[in-house]
């Protein structure tokens, strides 16, 4: 029998109904994306991972590609809706909020796979997601930092060392009375040593050595040349002594940044490196405080000279502690389970699989693809970027003013007012404001970066050697009732001078020499920079006095100006900002 169905019943119903399909079609199309979705993320994952053993920077690549594929499902996804929202504007709210439930639960789903693939790739878009293990981190640094101090040990204790050694009083020799020729000798055949040494490490022997071995050479060398110097029965013995020590100083700062560039995690680089020059400038006090404790003791300058032997063998007991660079033994053809244990100590107790397996295929791909190069590959057209990049910012470190600004900061303090017997305290005082601001530095260089810090202490450590300019015409010509207060500005201005510099060049030089060179000629590279700097650390200091001569104080303090404004134009245009990348990520940008 069949019933009448009044028009409002009947309405009601088709409503209903059409709800109901509407709520079908949407879930079918709903499951249908989910499908897809879970699809492609597989594939995409698959194709991350498969690159990934190719290449260590096809990160950026497969998240790109990831990204582009979730944006054009949900892109779909989205006209779909929009269609079946227009068609059926008077389905019920109970479908409407089925289909966006599921929309939700879908969009959720995608942000999972791509968690499940960064975790896949060890724990996130760069192998370096783990917290840094100190005590690791600590000891692969504390070693290569001695290295340093004990260069900075030669630099501030060999003027003590000198006085007491042709005071009549205090040589306990007869061959005390050294002509200038004769001191200059003995000051500067350590530099001749650390010449030799980054030459020969520049060829082939630090490439062959790798930089722990090359740090175990310098803490011999070190000890022999401090036992033969506090020995020394003669003059020619002592320059011995002294271009032992320099050979050390040469393999030491060749082989120091080297290993804690290669070794350091990457979200720490920067620090560690920058803190090395800390290291540095702690030697050179502590060499001025050993020259302030032998005053006046007869044979002082034998245990001066002789003392660093103590740290010498630290060095060399503790070197024996770390593994070789897993770097440099991959680039050796050396085995991979031994680079995996060797990686696994740098990292620590604190490191995942995942992210040791992450930075292994990184280092396995570079090493592959690499090799070993020697000096002659460093004028390949790939390699001339970052080896100008190098060579210019260890050149622009001495050539910018500092050996002369410090050469006469003595004068400028006893011109405003100091004592001339205060001189050691003016050097401590210096030298304790290099370390503040150096710590100052690496505070900052991984939060603020290379280029800021680079940029900044330049332009500052230019406009000091113009004020100094100015105040050293101002003395020579000025009024001297004037002259105690441009005396007083001669002095802010070294401050500033020096503080700038050790925000910048001190520190961020060899930072850079550490990062940017590629792995197949990062050896040959450094070993080139280093012989750059002592070299022009060697012409700077040889033809400084002919340059006042012809110039002027004031004319010289100008010279080191111009090159300032060519030193900055030089970083803004060429130096690349490393910070948070690996030397994978660095290799590539600079070699592209």
């Amino acid at each position: 029998r069949r019933t009448a169905v009044s028009p409002r019943s009947r309405e009601r119903m088709q409503s209903s109904i059409a709800s109901v399909a509407v709520l079908a079609s949407g879930t079918a199309s709903a499951c249908a994306r989910r499908r897809r979705a879970v699809g492609a993320t597989a594939r995409l994952g698959g194709r991350d991972n498969s690159l990934r053993s190719i290449h260590p920077g096809v990160d950026s690549v497969a998240d790109a590609d990831r990204d582009r594929a979730h944006a054009t499902r949900r892109r779909r996804a989205s006209k779909l809706d929009g269609m079946l929202r227009h068609r059926h504007d008077a389905w019920s709210p109970v479908a409407r909020a089925s289909v966006d439930d599921y929309d939700a639960e879908l969009a959720r789903g995608d942000d999972d796979a791509r968690r499940l693939l960064d975790d896949d790739r060890g724990g996130g878009e760069r192998p370096i997601a783990d917290d840094v293990d100190v005590r690791a981190t600590a000891l692969l640094f504390i070693f290569p930092a001695i290295a340093g101090l004990l260069f900075g040990w030669d630099i501030g204790s060999t003027s003590g060392a000198l006085q007491s050694l042709t005071d009549p009083n205090t040589a306990g020799m007869d061959w005390y009375a050294l002509d200038p020729f004769q001191r200059g000798l003995v000051v500067s055949t350590s530099l001749a040593g650390a010449l030799v040494a980054s030459a020969t490490a520049a060829l082939k022997l630090g490439d062959k050595l790798g930089s722990r071995k090359e740090l175990q050479l310098a803490a011999l060398l070190y000890a022999g040349g401090a036992l033969v110097q506090g020995g020394a029965i003669s003059l020619e013995t002592l320059v011995l002594g002294r271009f032992t020590y320099g050979l050390g100083i040469g393999f030491a700062m060749h082989g120091a940044p080297l290993y804690i560039a290669e070794t350091a995690p990457t979200k720490v680089r920067g620090l560690l490196i920058s803190l090395k020059e800390c290291f540095i400038v702690g030697g050179i006090l502590l060499g001025y405080a050993g020259g302030y404790l032998i005053e006046g003791e007869e044979g002082g300058w034998r245990v001066l000279l002789s003392s660093s032997v103590a740290l010498s063998g630290v060095l060399s007991l503790g070197l024996l502690k770390l593994p070789d660079s897993p770097r440099w033994s991959l680039q050796r053809g050396g085995d991979a389970n031994d680079a995996r244990a060797a990686l696994k100590i740098l990292r620590g107790d604190k490191a995942t699989p995942g992210t040791i397996d992450a930075e292994m295929r990184a280092m396995t791909a570079a090493s592959e693809k690499s090799g070993v190069g020697g000096v002659g590959e460093l004028l390949r057209k790939k390699n001339v970027r970052p080896l100008f990049v190098g060579l210019s910012v260890v050149l622009f470190q001495q050539i910018t003013g500092q050996p002369s600004v410090l050469y006469y900061a003595e004068q400028v303090f006893i011109a405003a007012g100091f004592d001339a017997s205060e001189g050691a305290g003016v050097s401590v005082i210096l030298g304790v404001f290099k370390l503040v601001m150096t710590g100052f530095a690496v505070k900052y260089v991984d939060s603020v970066g290379r280029r800021p810090l680079l940029l900044g202490g330049v332009a500052a450590m230019t406009l000091a050697t113009v004020a100094l300019g100015a105040c050293s015409d101002a003395l020579a010509t000025g009024d001297p009732a004037d002259s105690l207060n441009t005396a007083r500005l001669s002095v802010l201005a070294i401050f500033a001078y020096v503080g700038a510099y050790q925000v910048s060049f001190g520190p961020i030089a060899w930072l850079l020499v550490g990062e940017i060179f590629p792995q197949r000629v990062r050896s040959a590279a450094v070993g080139t920079a280093t012989l750059t700097n002592f070299a022009s650390n060697y012409l700077v200091a040889l033809y400084l006095p002919t340059m006042i001569a012809s110039y002027g104080q004031a004319g010289t303090y100008y010279v080191f100006s111009v090159m300032g404004v060519i030193a900055l134009a030089s970083i803004y245009l060429t130096v690349p900002e490393t910070k948070g990348k690996s030397l994978e990520e660095i290799e590539a940008e600079m070699t592209r």
